[in-house]
């Protein structure tokens, strides 16, 4: 079902669900808890348990300053522009901007019952727990979505499978002006969301949090990065030596070997054996092959740069691994 509609269904259905508690519990101005159910929901289930704990707080706030405000002007517009004036005060003063609305409206109530005795208090925050508790409710429902996340991921994966291919091409081509970026543009729209689906996977995980997804998602964005400098090194290639054809071949290798698996160990050493070969062949003959063959030994450092990036998140995730099967083990 589309993401909007059961988003939809879930306001609605708390909103609806709150008011009915309301009603039944014969409460005054039962349809608020409606509006704090909706305004309770938010994004991830740690933000919504976040807000509701800030907005009791300033609504036991909203309390205590409405009793002065009213017991000093009355039960009237002026008592509830004082209560309004201190109220936002407080609510700026620690960040509690979201409550500013909604914790008013239920002040505003008093108004209409012209006191704030103890029924009448108890009712409102009655409402406000309704609503709150709704809207709390709601938002447990939210699962990872794994399934997308994934999607994601094989996505940004094979467009840079796509990039190591472009440019083992188009380092063998001396004509180098049909080589542009459009393709790096692709790859930070699909890391950029594959990192805000795997921050809102994370932030609705209440227990125990599973930070792989983010790792991930960070180490392919550092690979992303030393793509683009080696992007800008092959543009600068002008000649095209015995050597480059190395490099060229190694990088077709790389990405037929680009899996979230792989641990990257024989294309490092790889990286040893290519440097120890370019440093034993002979000496370019003109300036330009000379700087081009620099251009190539900063190249397979950037290379290297890059792979070394997977071995290090490798290891990372090995390391872990290993910890939760020692701790397992323990306590079994």
């Amino acid at each position: 079902m589309n993401k909007t509609i059961l988003n939809t269904l879930k306001i609605a259905s708390a909103a609806i669900v709150a008011i009915i508690i309301a009603k039944v519990l014969n409460l005054d101005n039962g349809i608020s808890a409606g509006i704090v159910a909706i305004l309770s929901i938010q994004a991830t289930k740690k933000e919504t348990i976040k807000t509701a704990l800030e907005r009791f707080m300033a609504f036991v706030c909203a309390l205590a300053i409405s009793f002065v405000t009213y017991h000093i002007c009355g039960y009237n517009l002026i008592g509830f522009c004082l209560y309004l004036i201190g109220f936002i005060y407080v609510c700026q003063r620690y960040q509690w901007i979201a409550a500013m609305a909604m914790d008013s409206v239920l002040i505003s109530h008093f108004i209409g019952f012209q006191s704030m005795a103890t029924p009448h208090m108890i009712n409102e925050a009655l409402i406000f727990f309704i609503g709150i508790g709704a809207g709390i409710l709601a938002n447990m429902h939210l699962r990872a979505d794994v399934n997308y996340i994934e999607e994601l991921k094989t996505n940004a994966d094979e467009q840079i499978k796509k990039i190591l291919h472009r440019m083992s091409e188009h380092m063998l081509k001396e004509d180098k002006s049909d080589y542009n970026n459009d393709c790096f543009l692709r790859l930070d729209d699909m890391i950029r969301e594959a990192e805000n689906v795997a921050k809102i996977n994370y932030e609705n995980q209440l227990g125990k949090k599973d930070e792989y997804d983010l790792f991930y998602i960070q180490m392919r964005k550092n690979q992303k990065d030393v793509l683009h400098e080696m992007y800008k090194l092959i543009r600068q290639v002008k000649t095209t030596p015995d050597t480059i054809h190395i490099i060229a071949n190694f990088l077709e290798e790389i990405s037929l070997q680009f899996e979230a698996s792989n641990t990257v160990e024989d294309l490092l050493e790889k990286t040893q054996f290519i440097d120890q070969f370019m440093a034993s062949t002979e000496l370019p003959q003109t300036r330009k092959e000379f700087e081009d063959r620099a251009l190539l030994f900063t190249l397979l450092k950037k290379i290297k740069e890059f792979l070394d990036i997977k071995a290090e998140f490798a290891a990372m995730i090995k390391k872990h691994e290993e910890i939760l099967q020692g701790i397992k083990a323990f306590k079994s």
